[in-house]
């Protein structure tokens, strides 16, 4: 049994799959799953797991070089993109319309659903290389 980092089996399985450019989405508790899509739910009950456990304890074993958000996030959930500004602060960070991130999630290796009850609070991350 692991005793460190992702204890989930399903997401520490993607995570170890990933190439570079690969992505996946850590979305809230409302967010659509493409079909096809793998699906890994979290959602306890409102609130649990947020989306920010679960964003830094994936960001501690992967490599991140991007993350997408949607534009209504400006607006509707500042403090959530504040996070992430401040989580991602080294990578490319760049929005689009909700709907093109909904499209954009048809080629995620995985979706990940949070617990998260705020609104737009969702994040494509797109693998990066780690070369030691």
């Amino acid at each position: 049994m692991k005793k460190q980092g992702i204890l989930n089996s399903h997401i520490a399985k993607v995570l170890a799959d990933l190439g570079h450019t690969d992505t996946i989405v850590v979305g809230d508790v409302g967010l659509p799953v493409p079909p096809g899509v793998l699906k890994i739910d979290l959602a306890i009950k409102h609130g649990q797991p947020s989306f920010r456990d679960v964003v830094d304890a994936i960001a501690e074993d992967m490599v991140v070089e991007k993350v997408v958000v949607a534009e209504e996030i400006h607006a509707a959930n500042a403090e959530t993109l504040q996070y992430i500004h401040n989580r991602f602060q080294h990578c490319d960070i760049d929005a689009c319309p909700h709907e093109e991130l909904k499209r954009q999630m048809a080629t995620a290796k995985a979706v990940i659903r949070t617990g998260e009850a705020k609104p737009y609070a969702n994040s494509i991350l797109q693998a990066g290389v780690h070369f030691g």
